[in-house]
């Protein structure tokens, strides 16, 4: 017998055919969900817990012409094995492959990209006020998970689409999680109901009366005990907070359960104006590792199918600890120093290092849930009472604290400490988690002063140094390993607006930042051996406040200075320098190249393989100063 996916090559395909055929068809999308990413690593157990529901949803609705909105997308690998792309499925978060998140260029069944979580309720939203305008008849379902619905975003759509009391569906995947286990008010309030008394009571009650009914009982009660979910939703009112809002409100569904999914949704497809539909999901369904630790396999790399474990290259030595863990360990020794340090994060306590501190300071740890606005502000709050936040997110998601960051840390010029983890190219999770324009937002708010460490020791200096500044400070670090140099267990002092030569040279000088110190100093030495250039290299650890007398020095002795950043040239650190050199009339001697991240989305592929495609590793900056220099010769 020959399996069903290989007859599945768009959504039309699907839908012909019987029910009972579609829990195999779940089977064997899991089992290419599991082989492809224990391979090429991506987001496992979020899509395994959506398959049945993928498979229901594209089953049930007319799609591509209805839309579906998938909340993050990285629940969405089902979706794209349906839609056509499962002989490409291999080819996942690779070089020129598959996108490991929903992509409107990618297909016509990703009806919006994505990456950042909470968005799909405004977007579906507006899909459905597009449809009303242009006279389409469509349906529109935004998929979001329990852990995105903290974020505030999704509050504000629910609120605007009940009011507007338009046809639109909102899934909501209620799996207890979104990467990490998940907090808040609303997941509380729906694990309360769902396991509360009421319900065990009925449940008790249910059990005695059915099983002792002669004959027929047994079984009446093992086919109640397997509709739990939807029982429960008949005779508890959880859907309160929705039909508030002005939504009609379905379930709690069995998530896993495909018969009883599509009835319920063809159901649904009947119905009129703003429906919530609450389907209860297993994140990491059907591979008992990721059941068991759901959030170690949020996010994995390669793996072992069979074990489970982390597929490992034997080495000679270990390899040198990340960023992410060199921080995590710093902060806790600051934590112990001082006890004014607090640390936040918005769902990621070990994604950004900051579980160490808490398994050692458990009452100084606050996870806010996918909620970067709030965790930042709350922040403030605290400095401005005395207390020395440290507030760690990806440099991505800080983006979505934008306006916290101006006007409620800056503005008061608060002791907050931002920590930028994934700062510069992340790889195979591509343009909408590339930390590309930290320096760019950042560069531009008063009071701040902004810092990139060359090596895990810089980081742990750096740290250590922030407790002792008085204003609000940015701290940027790469994702990956450190490159392995030494740790200092007593940390040296570091002044703000303080740079370091770390190679004398004449005629060029090249001014690095960060994660680009490195590669400089290589592509210094290629130079040097190869055309017979003698270049300064520069290690700029602060972006802001410049050090600007060594900087007037660097613009009046030589001819050509070339900044390099792993952030977006367009308002980055090599700005920074021009405006400078333009402000003290220091340009009509020397010659300024910027090099960084071009003006345009970065795709995806592994780190190493961008910076080579960008220019950014070693022999490829070597190469771009050579072209630059040797035709001025």
């Amino acid at each position: 017998m020959g399996k069903l996916l290989e007859r599945i090559k768009n959504p039309e395909d699907l839908r012909g055919l019987r029910i009972d055929d579609l829990p195999r068809l779940a089977a064997e999308i899991r089992d290419l969900i599991i082989s492809t990413v224990s391979r090429t690593g991506g987001h496992l157990a979020s899509s395994l817990g959506v398959v049945e529901l993928a498979i229901c949803l594209h089953y049930v609705f007319s799609t591509p012409r209805d839309l579906l909105v998938w909340d993050v997308g990285h629940q969405a690998y089902a979706h794209k094995i349906l839609t056509g792309r499962a002989e490409r499925f291999a080819t996942l978060r690779q070089a020129g492959g598959l996108s490991g998140f929903p992509r409107r260029q990618e297909s016509e069944y990703d009806a919006f990209g994505v990456g950042h979580s909470s968005t799909s309720i405004s977007a579906a939203l507006g899909m459905a006020l597009a449809a009303e305008h242009l006279r389409q008849r469509r349906r529109v379902i935004a998929i979001i998970g329990d852990g995105s619905m903290s974020a505030g975003i999704a509050f504000e759509a629910l609120n605007h689409a009940g009011c507007l009391d338009r046809d639109l569906i909102v899934v909501l995947n209620d799996n207890e999680m979104s990467i990490s286990p998940n907090v808040g008010a609303l997941s509380a309030y729906l694990n309360r109901i769902l396991t509360g008394s009421t319900v065990n009571r009925l449940r008790h009650d249910v059990k005695s009366v059915l099983t002792n009914i002669p004959k027929v009982g047994e079984s009446v009660f093992k086919m109640v005990k397997r509709a739990e979910e939807s029982f429960k939703g008949f005779v508890i009112p959880v859907g309160t907070i929705f039909e508030d809002l002005g939504f009609q409100y379905v379930g709690p569904l069995p998530g896993h359960d495909l018969p009883t999914l599509i009835e319920t949704f063809e159901n649904v497809n009947r119905l009129d104006g703003p429906i919530l539909v609450h389907v209860v999901t297993q994140k990491g369904k059907g591979y008992s590792p990721a059941e068991s630790d759901p959030s170690h396999f949020h996010g994995v790399s390669p793996f072992d199918v069979a074990s489970g474990r982390k597929q490992t290259v034997a080495a000679s030595s270990p390899p040198p600890p990340s960023y992410t863990q060199v921080f995590g360990e710093a902060l806790t020794e600051i934590a112990a120093l001082d006890e004014r340090v607090v640390a936040i994060t918005a769902a990621m306590p070990d994604g950004t290092g900051v579980g160490v501190m808490r398994d050692h300071f458990p009452d100084r740890v606050y996870d806010v849930g996918i909620a970067e606005q709030h965790a930042v502000t709350m922040a403030a709050g605290m400095a401005s009472q005395g207390l020395r936040p440290y507030v760690a997110i990806y440099s991505t998601f800080m983006q979505r604290a934008f306006d916290m960051v101006i006007h409620d840390v800056a503005l008061q010029n608060l002791p907050v400490v931002l920590c930028l983890d994934r700062a510069g190219l992340v790889g195979e999770d591509g343009p909408t988690h590339h930390g590309a324009f930290d320096l760019s937002y950042m560069r531009m708010i008063p009071n701040l002063t902004i810092m990139a460490p060359r090596d895990e020791n810089q980081l742990r200096r750096m740290l250590f140094a922030s407790l002792k500044f008085e204003g609000p400070t940015v701290l940027r670090y790469p994702r990956g390993s450190g490159i392995g140099v030494e740790i200092e267990k007593e940390c040296r002092e570091l002044a703000p607006g303080s740079w370091e030569i770390l190679r004398r040279g004449e005629r060029i000088a090249l001014l690095a930042v960060g994660s680009l110190v490195n590669p400089a100093l290589r592509a210094a030495e290629m130079l040097a051996v190869e055309e017979g250039f003698d270049c300064q290299v520069v290690d700029c650890c602060f972006i802001k406040p410049l050090d600007e007398r060594l900087l007037e020095g660097c613009l009046k002795d030589f001819e050509w200075i070339f900044t390099l950043e792993e952030n977006a040239v367009a308002g980055g650190f090599g700005s920074a320098v021009l405006e400078f050199a333009a402000g003290r009339n220091l340009l009509g001697g020397v010659r300024v190249v910027n090099c960084g991240l071009p003006d345009r989305f970065i795709g995806h592929a592994t780190p190493a393989q961008l910076k080579k495609e960008l220019r950014l590793d070693a022999e490829g900056l070597a190469a771009r100063i050579a072209a630059a220099v040797k035709p001025a010769k």
